[in-house]
């Protein structure tokens, strides 16, 4: 069974439509008529590279989804992608290193789109202290880590909120990126969550985690950081999680198991 690649236009329509733009309002911002937009979607009228950009750049699309347009559209891609251990990449590669260490005696770790760790510090092992090895060994997605039952949902003590701040993070980012890579995995990690814990918003600034551990009970708060104005589509898809102690026994155990 074959299936057709989807063109530009339709390409372009389903980000508007994922945006909750309409067409006035995204060729008023762009600087287009209305029609000629509507005859872009529609295939009667072949857009240039200039305007996909600058239409892509009004709808947020992520750089990868960017580079599918273009090439929809017949055009070379915009933005390279690199592997973090390619030499384009190396004095990224150290500031994240210098990063993840500064943060040290607290666990850091960098993440790609799919959630799979990428990088971490000292601080992240112990953190997974007494875990079944087969949880620890690449690729670790912290998605599955975190909800699986045999992972470390068990010792998630605040677990319905955790998970329901997984989900919603996964289910909007899903949303954001149409990467069906992520619909397929919130799928699989739906399962795992506990009944009754649908995705949901937090309401703190800084998410808190209750962990219990071999060495006392670890109380956290998380934080996700994103790289901006990123020219690469490895970058534009890494985050940095970074976790800080919530009490004074926290930070002592913390620092005890880094030092």
């Amino acid at each position: 069974m074959t299936t057709t690649a989807a063109s530009p236009g339709e390409l372009l329509r389903g980000w508007r439509t994922r945006r909750r733009r309409s067409q006035m309002d995204l060729a008023l911002d762009v600087g287009v008529s209305t029609r000629h937009l509507s005859f872009v979607e529609t295939g009667r009228s072949r857009a240039s590279r200039e305007l996909l950009l600058d239409l892509a750049d009004h709808l947020e699309v992520p750089l990868r989804e960017r580079n599918t347009l273009l090439l929809a559209a017949g055009f070379a891609p915009t933005y390279r992608e690199s592997t973090l251990d390619s030499a384009g990449l190396d004095a990224v590669r150290g500031v994240l290193g210098h990063l993840l260490s500064g943060h040290e005696p607290f666990p850091a770790l960098v993440l790609d789109r799919t959630g799979d760790v990428v990088m971490t510090n000292r601080a992240v092992a112990p953190l997974l202290a007494g875990l079944d090895p087969a949880w620890t060994t690449p690729p670790v997605n912290v998605y599955r880590l975190s909800l699986h039952p045999d992972g470390l949902a068990p010792r998630i003590r605040n677990l319905e909120q955790w998970s329901g701040h997984l989900l919603h993070r996964l289910e909007r980012l899903t949303d954001l990126t149409g990467d069906a890579r992520l619909a397929s995995l919130l799928a699989e990690v739906r399962g795992y969550a506990p009944p009754g814990a649908p995705p949901r918003r937090s309401e703190h600034v800084v998410l808190p985690l209750h962990l219990d551990h071999p060495d006392g009970e670890l109380n956290l708060y998380s934080t996700i950081t994103h790289f901006g104005a990123a020219w690469d589509v490895t970058l534009d898809e890494l985050s940095i999680e970074t976790f800080v102690p919530a009490d004074a026994a926290t930070r002592e155990r913390l620092t005890r198991a880094v030092s």
